[in-house]
């Protein structure tokens, strides 16, 4: 399993994406939507078509970014939202990102890393983020696949890998998850620990 650059390209521009709601998930929308602070510092890892920065720049959260490996997913957000500055639209890899966020959201891109990379994402996450940042978003909490994404989790796993880098603020089934997913996830807020 190579899940490198072309990888995720290729299933961008085949339309393979059949972990792509076409829309903010609604979790992630109501998190939005609650928040006051429009100036906030906000990163997408692995966003793909990422309807979460198009609906978050749309919201006036013009510091908004997105990472991802594949130039096609980025084009396509390009494409939707023509004014979303193309500066932040960043084409690599996130583990080699060097900036700083005051959140990040997380959607999908948990699962599809290799789950050997999952203690790296943890240190990557903490490192990202700003004292008193955090990382708010959605995990699969289904066993899902083991020979390719997505992979799977549970909450004691989550817990086990984030516990000694983040304050776990809330860990929970979502209540409000997009009917195909439906007892699937859980939305996490979890701070960062900045006494490390």
């Amino acid at each position: 399993m190579n899940l490198n650059e072309e990888f995720w390209d290729n299933r961008y521009k085949n339309n393979d994406t059949g972990w792509d709601l076409g829309q903010i998930s609604p979790p992630l929308k109501a998190y939005i939507d609650q928040l006051d602070d429009t100036s906030l510092k906000i990163l997408i890892p692995g966003g793909g078509n990422s309807y979460e920065a198009e609906y978050l720049f749309n919201s006036g959260f013009k510091n908004t970014f997105v990472v991802d490996v594949s130039k096609t997913a980025l084009q396509n957000i390009k494409s939707r939202v023509p004014n979303f500055p193309s500066k932040q639209l960043l084409h690599k890899n996130v583990f080699d990102l060097q900036m700083n966020f005051d959140l990040i959201l997380e959607q999908t891109f948990f699962c599809a890393i290799e789950p050997q990379l999952r203690n790296d994402y943890v240190i990557k996450m903490h490192n990202l983020l700003s004292n008193d940042g955090k990382l708010v978003g959605l995990l699969f909490n289904v066993d899902l696949y083991t020979d390719r994404p997505p992979f799977g989790g549970s909450s004691s796993e989550y817990i086990d890998r984030f516990n000694n880098h983040f304050e776990v603020r809330l860990m929970e089934k979502a209540y409000n998850s997009h009917e195909s997913r439906i007892d699937k996830e859980l939305f996490v807020i979890l701070e960062k620990k900045s006494n490390l």
